[in-house]
Formats: structure tokens, C-alpha cells, sequence
């Protein structure tokens, strides 16, 4: 069975439980389940338990934006995947900003991702590269490094679920947007490794998203590449009425991908 197409919001460091559960309210009156979209949000763990009891199941998923890798101990400040795994269906792992601002590692990454399958919780994980890795052409490395080690604890089974997550650093939040083609390759590349090590079956169960540009009138454009998904969503999700738009063109994209389907 084909799994449905899949939008992320991921709303950082913002909005106090309030302001989240406003948020949420407005998204629930705005936001038509659709059956081939499935629409998760990512609050801040402040917001998760409130939240949790919320939200219509049916509308939406919840995902943390991070966890630690061990389970249960004298770890202050951290929350792990096992206090988490009652709250949450998913959670981001390897997201670039843990990566450079909390100094995660490949090895760091693949802790969490195992962790994170060891409680039950659907891994999203992030991959992608800088500026500056772009520049001297290692993007293919970097994808492979960051790709195989993630998944490196896991069997072809606990692959076939999760959920990976394109995001060029350099095209978030910039002037320089990631080209259809662009991302149609890195994606590709993506594809590429989990088939390697996986397999086609585990290849074509895995769904690859984009984290990039999220902005509503560039949709379309990149649920056409072909690949991809979903998006992972960050500043827009915050506005209810963009991410609403956001989540109609990806159910429209599915409509026309049933569509050429059918045809073919």
C-alpha cells in the first residue's frame, strides 16, 4: 500500500503552549483531512502534552524536533525517545541546526536515529549540505557519510519506515532557492544510497522530503520533482493560512499524480 504524502511543520524554538494551542485551533478549522496527506506538526516539548491532547488524530500527527539517544538516567536538561514515545509518531533527528549549533556528529545522529526506532518513533531525518561543502563539490560525500552512518544500526525493516529529509543548508532561509533539477539530484543521490544498502524494496518505502524553500507558490514545483514525498516546513508553518495553502498543493499534487497514474 502506498504510503501518503507527508508535510512537516516545524515550528523550532516558537510559541508558548498558548500560542501553540491558538495555532492548532486555527489549523484544525482551516486544514481538510485528506486521505493521501498526512500532516504532522513539531512543537517544542513544552507544547507536546498539551498538544496531545488537542489535536484530532485524524488531522494531524506529532513529532518532538529532537531526543537523546539514552533511554532513561542522570542526564539533566534531556528528554529521551522513551519519555517521548507516548506523545509523539515521529521525531526530527540530524536537523542542521542541532548539527551546527549543538555540535551533533555522525555517531551522535546514529544514536539518536537507533533510539529513536528502538521506542517506536518514526525517525525524520535531515540531511544535507553547506554553502560552502556545495562550493567544492562534496555534496554527493556528505549525503553518503551523513546517510550511512544514520542508518547504520538499523535492519532493511526499521529502514522501510522511516523518513528522510532533504534540506540544503544553503538554500534555507536565503536568496539563492534550490533548482528543481538541483534537488531532483541530491534527491536521487538520497535514493541511490538507501538502495545500496537496502535494496529497491526498502528504497521505494522510504519517503524523502524537502526542507528548503517552503513558501506556498513554490510547491507545486517541488512535489513535481520526482522523488520526492512531501515537505518539511519551517517559518511558513507558523502562519496558519500559508501552511493550509501549503498542505492544499501537496494534496493537489497527489490528485494529479492519481491522475497521470490512472492515465499511464
Amino acid at each position: 500500500m502506498k504510503k501518503p504524502k507527508l508535510v512537516v511543520a516545524n515550528w523550532k524554538m516558537h510559541l508558548t503552549i498558548h500560542q501553540a494551542s491558538v495555532l492548532v485551533n486555527r489549523l484544525s478549522k482551516t486544514v481538510n483531512p485528506h486521505r493521501g496527506v498526512e500532516v504532522v506538526l513539531a512543537p517544542n516539548y513544552l507544547c507536546l502534552q498539551p498538544l496531545s491532547n488537542e489535536i484530532d488524530r485524524r488531522q494531524f500527527r506529532l513529532a518532538a524536533q529532537d531526543g537523546y539517544f539514552i533511554d532513561e538516567g542522570s542526564f539533566t536538561g534531556a528528554v529521551s525517545f522513551a519519555q517521548l514515545r507516548e506523545l509523539v509518531q515521529y521525531s526530527i533527528i540530524g536537523h542542521s541546526e542541532r548539527r551546527r549549533y549543538f555540535d551533533e556528529s555522525l555517531e551522535t545522529v546514529r544514536d539518536k536515529v537507533a533510539a529513536a526506532v528502538r521506542n517506536n518513533i518514526i525517525p525524520i531525518l535531515c540531511v544535507g549540505e553547506t554553502k560552502e561543502e556545495r562550493a567544492q563539490r562534496e555534496t554527493k560525500q556528505i549525503l553518503h557519510d551523513q546517510i550511512v552512518t544514520a542508518l547504520s544500526n538499523l535492519t532493511s525493516e526499521d529502514v522501510s519506515n522511516i523518513v528522510l529529509a532533504y534540506e540544503p543548508i544553503w538554500a534555507i532561509g536565503g536568496s539563492e532557492p534550490a533548482k528543481p533539477d538541483i534537488i531532483e539530484k541530491a534527491v536521487s543521490w538520497i535514493r541511490y544510497q538507501v538502495r545500496e544498502l537496502y535494496g529497491k524494496e526498502v528504497e521505494d518505502s522510504v519517503r524523502v522530503l524537502y526542507g528548503g524553500s517552503d513558501e506556498p507558490e513554490f510547491v507545486a514545483d517541488i512535489m513535481s520533482i520526482k522523488g520526492i514525498d512531501g515537505l518539511l516546513v519551517g517559518h511558513a508553518s507558523l502562519n496558519y493560512e500559508q501552511f493550509a495553502d501549503i498542505i492544499m498543493g501537496v494534496h493537489l499534487a497527489t490528485l494529479n499524480d492519481s491522475d497521470q497514474a490512472d492515465k499511464g
